[in-house]
């Protein structure tokens, strides 16, 4: 409804109003609404909204929205812009953009901030470093409330938060302060007495994912970032962290569907990136499926002898399969969130073998009824009822194994998901069909 209004107030020339109407908007909302507009729409639109807005709203904006305003803007709608934003969205802009538009955006910041920029794009893309902000408030711890009260007015309009404060000796970081101890404190007390001296932080070399999990854990606005000598560096902000976080679940989905991850909207990946993203995987799941159908050819004698054995092949597959994908996929979430760690190999292993025993016992009384019911034979429905037992034993064992062996090695536990273990367990399940069935019919 918004959209269409705009349209017509824009035919209109009516610029007033829609000024009106950005103003009562949130810049998230706004940013969702511009990229729905024309090209042409979007330039003027954002054209009329007030110097922080704009920027604020650009920060929300995805990449190839962000290119197009900046091919559009003059040096000094750039320049405008850019001042208004903090070093770190600045630093991922850097990041997106193409080399043409990298340049013209260093071209209109100060020596300054290109420094800054420079030293936060040369940490490692994972790292604490590259996601962090300069741009946070400091006291020494000489100074009194009255001090740092009136330091917070006069340097809090360019800072990231003000909520959250550090004390520092020399550059080294000793403590924090809230904006609320500041407000409640006497005005002739030091930093030194009311400053939090037991302070969590972060290295610049630190897993980006990790940094996120501790503003979680502790329920943190900002986390201090220092180098090897304890001096703070720069802070990352929860809003980071939120963004962090995203990221990550978006890649741990993306490999658990045996999906290569990518940077990219599903509708801005192109049709031949989502295939390339695709392919790898799906070859060597089809390739390793091959096991499967030597196996079956092993046991063909088999089939000739009792060929009502086939018809419950599919339903051991796909039972193994599922049984697997639910003990990895609750042991990878167990990771993602610190809940599990390798220490607890055997103990999980314990609990998944008696979650196994419990569900594989019920299935396999089910299928026993639904078989004699159907067949009427009993060695039939002791063959099912023993494979499914064996079945779901071995996929939640092997569910639950392999991403903690994955995660020992220092590799991503995601990889260990649903597609790669459901073939390993078809496999393993129709080899101890076919050796339980040969047994017992003595095939």
């Amino acid at each position: 409804m918004t959209e269409k209004m705009i349209l017509e107030l824009i035919e209109k020339r009516n610029f007033k109003e829609i000024k009106e109407i950005l103003n009562d908007m949130n810049e998230v909302d706004i940013a969702q609404f511009l990229e729905e507009l024309p090209e042409r729409e979007m330039i003027l639109v954002f054209r009329l909204m007030k110097k922080e807005e704009a920027a604020e709203t650009f920060t929300h904006l995805d990449a190839k929205f962000q290119k197009l305003l900046i091919e559009a803007f003059t040096e000094r709608e750039l320049k405008d812009v850019l001042d208004e934003l903090y070093l770190d969205d600045t630093a991922d802009l850097l990041e997106e953009m193409p080399a043409n538009v990298v340049e013209r955006i260093l071209l209109n910041t100060d020596s300054q901030k290109r420094s800054m920029l420079n030293t936060l794009l040369n940490y490692p893309k994972d790292s604490v470093g590259s996601i962090m902000t300069v741009e946070y408030v400091d006291f020494k711890k000489t100074m009194t409330v009255n001090e740092a009260i009136k330091k917070l007015k006069r340097v809090g309009i360019d800072s990231e938060t003000i909520y959250t404060c550090y004390v520092i000796e020399g550059k080294k970081l000793i403590g924090t302060v809230s904006a609320k101890d500041l407000l409640i404190s006497d005005d002739e007390k030091t930093m030194e007495e009311i400053m939090e001296s037991h302070v969590i932080s972060v290295t610049t070399t630190d897993d980006k994912e990790e940094a996120a999990k501790l503003i979680g854990k502790y329920g943190l606005l900002a986390l201090p970032v220092v180098d090897r000598e304890n001096c703070i560096v720069g802070i990352v902000t929860v809003d980071d962290a939120m963004e962090v976080m995203e990221d990550e679940t978006t890649e741990d989905i993306s490999r658990m569907m045996a999906v290569s991850p990518s940077d990219d909207t599903y509708f801005g990946t192109s049709v031949f990136q989502h295939a390339k993203n695709r392919i790898v995987w799906l070859l060597i799941l089809m390739l390793s499926a091959t096991f499967t159908g030597m196996i079956i050819t092993h046991y063909e004698e088999a089939f000739s002898a009792v060929p009502i054995l086939v018809s419950f092949i599919p339903m051991l597959m796909d039972t193994g399969g599922n049984c697997g994908s639910q003990s990895s996929t609750l042991i990878i979430r167990g990771l993602a969130v610190d809940e599990i760690g390798f220490k607890d190999f055997f103990r999980v292993l314990f609990k998944e073998f008696r979650i196994s025993l419990i569900v594989s016992v019920v299935l396999a009384i089910v299928n026993a009824i639904r078989i004699m019911v159907m067949y009427q034979n009993i060695q039939l429905s002791v063959l099912i009822g023993l494979s499914l037992i064996s079945t779901v034993i071995m996929a939640k064992m092997i569910g639950c194994m392999l991403p903690l062996l994955a995660k020992k090695c220092g590799l991503d536990p995601a990889i260990m998901a649903a597609p790669l273990i459901t073939t390993l367990v078809d496999t393993g399940s129709i080899l101890v069909y076919f050796s339980i069935a040969t047994r017992l019919f003595q095939i």
